[in-house]
């Protein structure tokens, strides 16, 4: 298996960066990348003057096609040499209630979605709510690009968050095209539970199911001693000198990482390396 459609959804020119990350991917797994302007209408119907509605939103939504006519402009201005690759472009507009459904639609027919962090300084607001929608209502697994990180193809060193869940199992099957061509694949398991269902063994099926299927993995087991598992994360990846972390997102409900913070929050705010999700 290989990824063969690879979408990136863009809502703001400062996003045009992330397009190289998405087309170095494409031209490397032999994929059709899809690319998703979207203009977006925030205005809200109640705030108009009484009788004004149909002429503020109607005011609105052109605007926001504009702005995606703009985006699909400079899009295809961008990518007017790639010669390699094979793409397509398309503009649409939502409304603020609307993104998670547009999004989510595109994103459950790819394999792969590409996008910046959405916790970047200079992301538009909307930029969480297009992650969220990619990886729950698309259930498709996401690659997050650093800033002015280039992305590995093939990726040399992998490190995969090896936490005994469903989500992080998820992620590692949809990841398999990529830690099969890795050079080697770290499972690294932080603070294991006793009790877990591996016990004693941690990572150690994972790693002969991996090996099966022609993955170069190994097994490291820490303590641990930071607060939180995204800076144990951030820093073994730094020390194996790691092209890609894999780990399953969302192991809390989205409302509590939001208020209280999570992994997966966190590693998107502070990652060094792209990180792939999936749930």
């Amino acid at each position: 298996m290989a990824y063969k459609t690879i979408l990136t959804v863009l809502s703001d020119p400062a996003q045009i960066t992330q397009l190289d990350g998405a087309v170095q991917l494409a031209v490397a797994q032999d994929a059709h990348l899809d690319i998703l302007c979207l203009g977006l209408d925030h205005s809200q119907a109640g705030y108009f003057f009484p009788g004004g509605t149909p002429y503020g939103l109607q005011e609105a939504i052109d605007s926001a096609l504009q702005d995606a006519r703009t985006l699909d402009a400079q899009v295809r201005r961008h990518l007017a040499r790639s010669a390699d690759l094979r793409w397509s472009c398309e503009a649409a507009v939502a409304q603020t209630g609307g993104i998670s459904g547009l999004v989510g639609l595109r994103a459950r027919f790819s394999d792969l979605t590409v996008l910046a962090s959405p916790y970047l300084k200079g992301q538009p607001g909307d930029a969480e709510v297009v992650t969220e929608a990619a990886l729950f209502e698309g259930t498709c697994p996401v690659l997050v690009l650093p800033p002015d990180q280039p992305v590995a193809m093939p990726p040399r060193r992998v490190l995969v968050a090896w936490n005994q869940s469903t989500e992080a199992l998820a992620a590692i099957r949809r990841a398999l095209p990529l830690l099969r061509e890795a050079e080697l694949v770290e499972l690294t398991c932080i603070d294991p539970r006793s009790s877990g269902p591996e016990r004693s063994d941690p990572g150690g099926a994972l790693a002969q199911m991996l090996t099966r299927h022609g993955v170069r993995a190994q097994i490291a087991v820490l303590a641990r001693t930071a607060s939180r598992i995204s800076d144990e994360i951030n820093r073994r990846a730094l020390e194996i000198d790691a092209d890609l972390v894999v780990m399953g997102a969302y192991g809390h409900s989205r409302l509590r990482e939001a208020i209280l913070g999570g992994a997966t929050r966190n590693m998107l705010e502070q990652a060094k390396v792209p990180v792939f999700l999936a749930r």
